[in-house]
């Protein structure tokens, strides 16, 4: 790699950093405030929050990645532009293609980190999530950790407590369970305790009252206790209990020979498809970019002239064309046979991109019409250029002669 190329390779790889951690962090802070339920409402505490927000990040990078090098590459073309150093690598024989090295070798960087979130980093915090969000819901004192709050861990199963103690015990408490319409129970006790053996899970409640109502029975029945237990175990977090993974979760080898026996690929096999191929076909958004960006923006053109314009266009199209892959990778979640469009598009996008580079690079030649006209203004000129003195002069003599 020369010289210029390593130069321009630097700071375009300094800007893509900056960018990409800005925007991270911005996702980060978008997911954090989408989860800050998760502290406020069920209790949990700092290490569960921060585990399930951090965790949700590296989904979002195949979609950040290409982004923050579009802009980054948009960032240096302009800066270089504007101080004149494009210009002066242009005037010393640099084309435009050149820019393509140090570009495309930050493009083949990115794509390669983007593939490797796709295929492993991406699942895998995708399972973690899952399983995380799973224990926390069906995380009975989680729910139940805020005081003066009505909190229904499952449908019909309304828990309110009045504080808790700091030994973990439950002041207060009131336990709605109509579950069985049958027989609706309310359970009233000044505390009560989550007790735990093994696989079961117990709520021991202490000095409070039961009152059943029956559906046959107009009047209810309530009974005094000193210590009552009901079975909460349904609402824990068992051991065999089974979490269906979404095709984003899981790894590519489980998305190219998918389980038939799936309950998501018997309602929607065309999600398992998308995501396969939307794995592929993600990285190479980034090359594409890279020449949308060269096609707008990779000639020199003098300080006086804005290059706003460039800078709108090369943005507007690349965005444009990913909201197109995106939309592309739902459609063949419908419709499996449509997987050529998710390649498709990304290709199109960078033909397209040569093309404009290539054009400008050497502009075709003009029409034989075109060139007649240019012709005819020519000879016009010169023939008005030789007239002009030859009619000075005799306007001269006449004055003379007058």
């Amino acid at each position: 790699m020369r010289i210029l190329s390593r130069y321009v390779f630097r700071q375009t790889a300094g800007a893509l950093v900056l960018i990409l951690v800005s925007l991270t962090g911005v996702t980060w802070i978008a997911v954090a405030l989408r989860q800050l339920d998760l502290m406020t409402t069920q209790g949990q505490n700092v290490l569960s929050f921060l585990a399930m927000t951090t965790l949700a990040i590296p989904s979002m990078m195949a979609l950040i990645a290409p982004i923050a090098l579009l802009i980054a590459s948009i960032h240096v073309l302009n800066r270089l532009n504007g101080d004149s150093e494009l210009i002066v690598m242009a005037a010393g024989g640099m084309p435009a293609w050149s820019l393509l090295r140090p570009l495309g070798l930050l493009a083949l960087v990115v794509a390669i980190g983007i593939s490797f979130v796709n295929h492993a980093a991406g699942p895998w915090a995708q399972q973690k999530l899952l399983e995380l969000a799973v224990q926390v819901r069906t995380d009975l004192m989680a729910q139940v950790i805020q005081p003066w709050r009505f909190t229904s861990p499952e449908p019909k199963l309304t828990v309110h407590i009045r504080d808790r103690a700091p030994n973990g015990e439950l002041l207060g408490l009131m336990m709605h369970d109509a579950r069985d319409p049958k027989q609706v129970v309310t359970y009233l006790a000044e505390r009560g305790r989550i007790i735990k053996q093994g696989t079961a899970a117990y709520l021991r409640m202490e000095k409070g009252h039961v009152i059943r109502r029956l559906e046959k029975e107009t009047s209810p029945q309530m009974a005094a206790f000193e210590r009552y237990a009901v079975d909460i175990n349904q609402l824990e977090q068992r051991s065999d209990q089974i979490v269906i993974l979404r095709p984003r979760a899981r790894f590519t080898g489980d998305l190219l020979k998918p389980d038939s026996n799936e309950p998501v690929f018997k309602t929607s096999p065309g999600s398992y498809a998308s995501e396969l191929h939307e794995r592929f076909a993600s990285p190479l958004y980034t090359f594409a970019f890279v020449l949308m960006v060269l096609a707008f923006m990779g000639q020199a053109q003098t300080t006086r002239t804005s290059r706003t314009q460039a800078v709108v266009c090369a943005f507007a199209i690349a965005a444009f064309y990913r909201v197109v892959g995106i939309t592309a990778a739902n459609y063949v979640v419908v419709h499996p046979a449509a997987v050529p469009l998710l390649y498709a598009v990304p290709a199109c996008a960078a033909v397209s991109a040569a093309i404009m580079i290539q054009w400008r690079l050497y502009p075709r030649r003009r029409s034989r019409l075109t060139r007649a006209f240019v012709a005819l203004a020519e000879r016009t000129g010169d023939v008005a250029a030789a007239l002009g003195p030859r009619r000075a002069s005799a306007q001269a003599h006449s004055r003379t002669a007058g």
